[in-house]
């Protein structure tokens, strides 16, 4: 009875911080991911230190529970038999391929969930699965290791393909890769090795490659692809023709094709938006290509393709928002550990959302809600939560209900959180910052007489 009562106060008080633990209970439970884990491992195997308990540490330190992995560790040492260095040998050693398993079986996992809440975000092409392909390099990290400590230069632990789905804002996929240096190119041959009939990827010039053109349009795939004209020149087939407008410039489109090195032709349709004003880097023009049937009109390629700059916006999130950028863990599998256990919290925080548009409606949770004050109420509630009540709990309730009880029970959770609480306050355009000098020639001023100054005025 008192466990009911405390519940319904964390309930009434902090719906989105339940809907949060239900959430993450029914996506990665303790059971699923130690068996994922030893699916997958190759050279670590579980002795006393299970991975699921070490996932569980890293998600308060992503979270902005507990400042630090040792801090998280030290408030919670009693779950453990081991040292805190067991714990940090543990983390430094994550083989890359149990950590791409643990995102994307999560994503399998919540992906029923979102589709029986009915939240889905409109598609960037209507009648198409589309996938959002783009790189992501990790922060320099602190230079803790000894063999860093004398290089002055900043030492980069990894970077990673993330594969975003925009219609559920679900990461689905992530190819972690320890080699901060490596070309993102390289890494594509195990995103092609994964490619599935009928989907639609979008992605940037870094991309347009050969192999990934060819691959693609091989397994019957689609692609909308900024061109790299070095890496993929093309042969124009048709004229040029303009066929339409878009937000930030013109649409023309031509028939062109591409050769392999093996002489094989490719037939593909170039969109080239010719825009209103330049792009930072100088570019009038953008040229896209893509293997889409004609069917689908130019300008709705063009505006797909602008719609990538959505992954740019969960980079955004996860940096500041969430975590994901743990500057003390220097080893590239930890680093990129933590990096992925960001992708689960914010997977979490996605199918939160999706249950807030199923019930509020999906324009007013995207223009209104803010994920940073979302992650802040998460962040500040979460360990009272779990002391007054422990996981256990949580595991009993949601651990193993069906994607429609789980979707139910977010949307009745839903309907108690009050908006207001999470309102978004987007800022104006920033002003040019002044050039500032010495007032009246003193290192230091007294800020009360300088606004005394101006009340004089």
């Amino acid at each position: 009875m008192l466990l009911g009562e405390l519940f319904e106060k964390f309930v009434k008080e902090s719906p989105v911080c339940v809907m949060v633990r239900g959430t993450l209970e029914h996506a990665l439970p303790a059971k699923f991911v130690d068996e994922l884990f030893e699916e997958t491992a190759e050279k670590q195997y579980t002795h006393d230190l299970l991975f699921s308990q070490i996932v569980d540490l890293l998600g308060g330190v992503v979270g902005q529970v507990h400042p630090s992995v040792n801090a998280a560790y030290q408030r919670r040492c009693e779950e453990f038999t081991v040292s805190c260095r067991s714990v940090y040998n543990k983390i430094n050693k994550v083989e890359p391929r149990v950590l791409r398993e643990l995102v994307r079986r999560m994503a399998q996992r919540l992906t029923p969930v979102i589709d029986t809440l009915g939240g889905l975000r409109p598609s960037p092409l209507p009648g198409f699965e589309v996938r959002i392909l783009d790189g992501n390099h990790l922060p320099a990290s602190e230079h803790r290791l000894k063999e860093l400590r004398a290089i002055a230069a900043g030492p980069l632990p990894g970077q990673a393909l993330v594969v975003l789905d925009p219609q559920r804002m679900l990461v689905c996929d992530v190819f972690p890769c320890e080699d901060a240096h490596a070309q993102e190119r390289s890494v594509l041959v195990e995103v092609v090795q994964r490619l599935v009939p009928e989907i639609v990827w979008i992605a940037d010039r870094n991309f347009c490659t050969p192999l990934f053109l060819w691959e693609v349009n091989l397994n019957r795939a689609f692609f909308i692809v900024r061109q790299h004209a070095t890496n993929v020149p093309c042969e124009p087939t048709g004229r040029r023709r303009r066929v339409g407008r878009t937000d930030g410039g013109t649409v023309y489109e031509q028939a062109v094709r591409t050769a392999d090195d093996c002489g094989n032709w490719l037939e593909l349709r170039r969109i080239t938006i010719k825009l209103d004003e330049p792009t930072t880097d100088g570019d009038t023009e953008i040229h896209l290509l893509t293997n889409l049937p004609k069917r689908v009109k130019a300008t709705k390629i063009a505006e797909a393709y602008r719609g990538r700059w959505t992954i740019e916006g969960a980079f955004l999130e996860l940096a500041t928002t969430l975590k994901s950028e743990l500057r003390s863990l220097g080893y590239p599998p930890a680093a990129l550990f933590g990096f992925c256990v960001a992708l689960a919290a914010y997977n979490v925080l996605s199918v939160v959302r999706a249950a807030l548009r199923s019930v509020h409606g999906a324009e007013k949770i995207d223009r209104d809600v803010s994920t940073y004050y979302l992650a802040e109420e998460i962040g500040a509630v979460t360990r009272g939560m779990l002391i007054a009540i422990p996981s256990p709990h949580w595991t009993a309730a949601f651990g193993n209900c069906s994607a429609k009880e789980m979707a139910g029970l977010l949307k009745a959770l839903a309907k108690k959180v009050n908006l207001q609480h999470f309102k978004k306050h987007p800022r104006g355009p920033k002003k040019p910052r002044p050039k500032r000098v010495f007032h009246k020639r003193t290192p230091h001023v007294s800020t009360a007489r300088i606004l005394a100054e101006r009340k004089q005025c």
